[in-house]
């Protein structure tokens, strides 16, 4: 069904998190997508897909750019539209994390991860009739590697020492150390979105006018603040993909209106990371699909200044926290809460957990540092949404209940949350480290030297485990080298490990296709729905 004339009151920044995972090993992989095929999604419509209509979603955050090298690939930031305009070179499948190819037709090392040979489907075109080739896609890497754009992906791209163009098809790759796990890494960054590097050579505002990919969509209109349009690419390599003629894209950062807004027919697919909301949607009947991951949300305790480069002050707070209570408080309790790193599912869990509510030691740690002069006081610092704003009320109302601390809260936008957080000009704030496997964004979030390191963890013990766990090939190996790290981690408490992301789509009944793969980024070419 096709619906029409809706009405949609924005909102511009997001809940935006710079979610740290990938998966590890990557010389395996099929040609074919994953996902759901003919079956229409988890509870979507069944049969053969329908070929037109247009989709109206709903996404968090609003980009400031549509160049990839400032775009972000996860679920509630541009997922959707990146994969829209660029398409992909690869994707996993989410439940079982097999590579899939799709413009690539193989990114493989016969040298356990010192270096790669990306191969590409031969006739590729970009929206403008120009190939998409091995030249192409090195431009764009390059771009991601150079410092001056501040690629969100700066860390990943870095990892790459030099690229080589073999012939029009064929890319060589060779890393700066072996990173066996890479190309599930870079399927999970918006190094998976290639751009024409000619419309790339033109300004910033021509090309987000007008950009020019190989995607499955070209860019029709964007009024920002208001709505981007899209509409079908003819030149799309995968025919019949996509279904839809056309995609309408509107943004709200706030959980609620979301939510009323698909109840009220206003949206067919609202791309989401509430808890509550998506329980409360599955109940009502409507499709979601949530990709699991490890890790979660993360309050990251800057150890680099006062009040939290004293261990004690860092104890005291991670003791405070009653997890439980949050999650009531902030999602209605359908949050899974992070006791431990990995989740039981994964093959690297063990069931050492991440901390423990001890009230009692909490405030005599907040005594202990108010005796010597240094009463804990910090900023919690969080971006625009309906969700952070609960988290921070929700953290400064729990430590209120203690002496001898005390929390301000300032709210910012995104680009400012991102600013703080790499010049470390921050006390406490939300990201996080979310993971299918941890190799490398583990190493990215946490690693000494790391540029993604930002609660500033220095410690000789914990980079070794990482090292192990990115070189280790058993999992036994990699089991015990990760326990490793998790104890480090709770000795050193750079910051409470939350709830569980929520990686979400909810849809209308009549929509089918709905297939995430990596961080939750959702396909659009495989969308349809039923008239």
């Amino acid at each position: 069904m096709i619906r029409r004339g809706r009405l949609l009151a924005t909102a511009a920044a997001c809940c935006a998190v710079l979610a740290f995972g990938t998966a590890c090993g990557g010389d395996s992989g099929s040609t074919a997508a994953p996902g759901t095929g003919g079956t229409g999604g988890p509870g979507g419509p069944g049969g053969e897909p329908v070929a037109g209509g247009t989709a109206q979603v709903m996404q968090i955050r609003e980009p400031s750019s549509m160049d990839p090298v400032t775009m972000t690939n996860a679920w509630q930031i541009s997922g959707f539209l990146g994969n829209a305009l660029y398409g992909t070179l690869l994707v996993n499948d989410a439940r079982t994390d097999e590579i899939h190819y799709t413009m690539a037709e193989s990114f493989a090392s016969t040298d356990n991860g010192a270096t790669f040979t990306l191969r590409l489907r031969p006739g590729l075109l970009f929206s403008d009739g120009t190939a998409l080739d091995a030249a192409a896609v090195k431009i764009n890497w390059d771009r991601h590697r150079d410092p001056v754009l501040a690629s969100p992906y700066l860390s990943e791209a870095s990892l790459i020492a030099a690229t080589e163009v073999v012939d029009a098809t064929t890319l060589a790759v060779r890393m700066t150390e072996p990173v066996p796990s890479f190309p599930r890494a870079l399927l999970t960054t918006s190094m998976n979105w290639i751009a024409s590097p000619a419309a790339l050579a033109g300004d910033r505002a021509a090309f987000d006018r007008a950009p020019v990919g190989a995607g499955p969509y070209t860019l029709k209109s964007w009024t920002r603040q208001d709505r981007i349009q899209l509409t079908r690419n003819a030149r799309y390599w995968d025919a019949p993909r996509p279904y839809l003629d056309e995609i309408t894209i509107r943004t709200s950062n706030d959980a609620g209106q979301r939510y009323n807004t698909l109840v009220s027919d206003g949206a067919d697919i609202v791309i989401e990371t509430n808890a509550d909301s998506l329980a409360r949607a599955a109940k009502a009947g409507y499709t979601t699909d949530v990709t699991p991951l490890s890790g979660g949300l993360f309050l990251a305790m800057n150890m680099r200044r006062p009040p939290f480069d004293d261990l004690r002050a860092r104890r005291a707070v991670a003791a405070a926290i009653d997890l439980e209570a949050f999650d009531l408080a902030v999602y209605n309790g359908a949050a899974t809460t992070v006791d431990t790193l990995f989740s039981e599912t994964s093959p690297l869990y063990v069931d050492t957990p991440l901390r423990r509510q001890d009230r009692a030691l909490a405030q005599r740690l907040f005594d202990e540092l108010a005796a010597e002069g240094t009463p804990v006081s910090f900023t919690f610092t969080g971006y625009n949404t309906s969700e952070m704003k609960d988290t921070a009320e929700n953290i400064q109302a729990q430590l209120s209940s203690f002496d001898n601390v005390t929390v301000d809260v300032r709210a910012v936008d995104f680009a400012e949350n991102t600013r703080l957080a790499t010049t470390h000009d921050f006390d406490m704030l939300v990201w996080s480290s979310s993971f299918i496997d941890p190799d490398p964004r583990v190493w990215t979030a946490f690693r000494s030297d790391s540029r993604g390191n930002f609660p500033g963890v220095d410690d000789d013990q914990l980079d070794a485990a990482l090292r192990t766990g990115r070189t280790a090939t058993a999992t036994e190996q990699r089991r015990a080298a990760y326990g490793t790290f998790q104890d480090r981690l709770v000795a050193l408490v750079p910051g409470v490990f939350t709830v569980r992301v929520n990686p979400g789509v909810m849809a209308a009944q009549d929509v089918g296709g709905v297939t995430q793969y990596g961080l939750g980024s959702l396909l659009p070419e495989r969308l349809w729905i039923t008239r």
